[in-house]
């Protein structure tokens, strides 16, 4: 095996780790519009009715879940009330008691910087709702009865409680109350029974609703993973893509801890209940749309849930919840990525600045590989060494396989030097590279992010392509730095390697694509240094 044919099965394997991992995070296709139209067939007048209570050691799949999610109060005219903090601008429905929307202040939009990003929206049918499940008990369905005026956490303040209303038929009324708290995402949403008896077994739901659309700014390029999670001490962190909701034995149901979330590409929200039994689910709903949530018993005459819905700030969230920061997705790479993500945050705490700590993070990356990587290249510049002499037996014995492998076998031998002594290391060094990638694509830290002049945003793409060029620029000083390939396909896929690498990364975020350049760069160095080390110790080619 020769140098060049080394190289290329060793990208095509890269190739085909980073494509096999995008395709586990995004998951398999949502459902077809035939079944979304059964299923709304199916769900029919009767879906709406509120569900009897559930027994909370039922059968996976038993959990009674609300009929259908709450529509669009745009489409309703049902009334809104706007809240605002020092991080969020939220609507409140006055059908369901809805959070219908959340305006993230200090995070621009993905597509519009001059705008806010919205998590929560009626553009994706994406809600956070709550209900109570019980003879004559509101849910989400219901009428509630908002305050007059729209309120704002002032000067001051640490907290803001906002209070609905909705009768209990017979007497009596539940109101819930939304806690917004100063700098924080947290949210908890309280229920209490004012005025009348808890029915018995009543319980209490809180689920997302959401379409499958992928969020603003997704691209075939970065496919990321938009979906349910559900985290148990048990099962630990589950993905349920949307295609799987409502599936038997996917995820956990019945247990007494953990949370459940919706997640998408640098934000999620997720319901956080505290200590105690609780069910969760998943379900399709008719139009699309999807729901994840969970199921607790509603005793006495208070409940409070804890609503997460904001970004995915790994420093906090496990202060939050237990197993919180793995929203943030590395996959099959977790037990690399986290180590690199906490050795990138350290070095921005001492430069203040992700783009230098990306830098710095690869200098270190790439020093720690050094031997591995000297050793490759060594190997390589051995078999160039042979490459003559591979060619004559090649000539000698091309029509005796067998003869030809067994001849090569005893030059490598004679030689002392083992065929795939420039592929092992570098095979070594592919899953630290593939979790890195994932650390710099899913730190939501870096959102909006600067680097120097042009790169305002470490998360956009280049908007003047500079360093998408750099990185091909350098990719085709690797390739000449190697020998022309004897097979002239192979030669004609070496250089077109660099064009092609150079499209796909016009669409990169910059952070991602600085960190290649820098990469590239100190490649072409220790190549150069190597070969130097090599020529000294007469292994130079002839």
């Amino acid at each position: 095996m020769n140098n060049q044919r080394l190289i290329l099965l060793l990208v095509f394997f890269f190739s085909i780790m980073m494509l096999w991992d995008a395709w586990l995070r995004q998951g398999q296709p949502a459902q077809t519009a035939q079944q979304e139209s059964a299923q709304t067939k199916g769900s029919g007048a009767g879906s709406a009715a509120v569900p009897s209570a559930p027994t909370f050691a039922a059968a996976p799949g038993a959990v009674p879940v609300p009929g259908s999610a709450a529509v669009a109060p745009a489409v309703t005219g049902a009334a809104v009330l706007k809240v605002k903090t020092d991080l969020v601008v939220a609507d409140i429905s006055a059908q369901g008691g809805d959070l219908v929307r959340l305006e993230l202040l200090h995070h621009h939009a993905t597509e519009n910087r001059s705008e806010n990003f919205i998590l929560l929206d009626t553009a994706h049918a994406y809600s956070a709702q709550s209900g109570l499940i019980g003879a004559g008990l509101p849910n989400h369905k219901s009428a509630w009865r908002l305050p007059a005026e729209a309120l704002s956490l002032k000067d001051g303040e640490n907290e803001l409680r906002v209070s609905l209303e909705a009768a209990v038929d017979g007497g009596g009324k539940v109101v819930k109350t939304y806690v917004f708290k100063r700098g924080s995402y947290l949210v908890d949403v309280e229920h209490v029974l004012v005025g009348a008896a808890t029915p018995p077994g009543a319980s209490a739901y809180f689920q997302l609703t959401r379409d499958d659309k992928s969020p603003e700014g997704a691209n075939a390029m970065m496919m990321t993973f938009t979906g349910a999670a559900i985290y148990t001490d048990l099962e630990k962190f589950k993905k349920v893509d949307f295609s799987d909701f409502g599936g038997k034995n996917k995820h956990p149901t019945a247990t007494d801890n953990g949370w459940v979330a919706l997640v998408q590409h640098y934000f999620f929200s997720a319901w956080l209940p505290h200590a105690g039994e609780r069910e969760y689910f998943t379900r399709q709903l008719g139009g699309g749309l999807f729901a994840a949530g969970v199921v607790v018993p509603f005793a006495g005459d208070r409940l409070t849930v804890p609503l997460y819905a904001g970004p995915q700030e790994q420093d906090k969230l496990d202060k939050i919840a237990p197993g919180l920061s793995l929203v943030v997705d590395y996959g099959w790479l977790t037990m690399i990525a986290a180590p690199l993500f906490w050795v990138l945050e350290w070095l921005h705490k001492y430069v203040g600045n992700w783009g230098w700590a990306i830098i710095l993070l690869t200098m270190l990356i790439k020093g720690v590989f050094f031997p591995l990587s000297a050793a490759s290249y060594k190997s390589m510049a051995k078999m160039r060494v042979l490459t003559p002499k591979l060619m004559k037996l090649k000539e000698a014995y091309g029509d005796d396989k067998a003869r030809m492998n067994q001849e090569m076998m005893e030059l490598y031998k004679r030689e002392k030097v083992n065929p795939l002594g420039g592929c092992l290391p570098i095979l070594v060094q592919i899953p630290v590279f593939i979790a890195l990638y994932w650390v710099l694509l899913g730190t939501v830290e870096m959102r909006g992010a600067p680097w120097l002049g042009w790169i305002t945003d470490l998360t956009a793409k280049d908007p003047f392509y500079i360093l998408p060029i750099l990185m091909g620029a350098t990719m085709f000083i690797q390739t000449k730095l190697n020998p022309t390939p004897p097979d002239p396909i192979q030669a004609k896929i070496m250089l077109w390697m660099p064009i092609v690498f150079t499209g796909m990364f016009l669409f990169f975020p910059s952070g991602l694509v600085l960190y290649w350049v820098v990469n590239n760069t100190l490649s072409i160095a220790q190549q150069w240094q190597v070969n130097r080390m090599i020529e000294s110790a007469g292994l130079k080619s002839h």
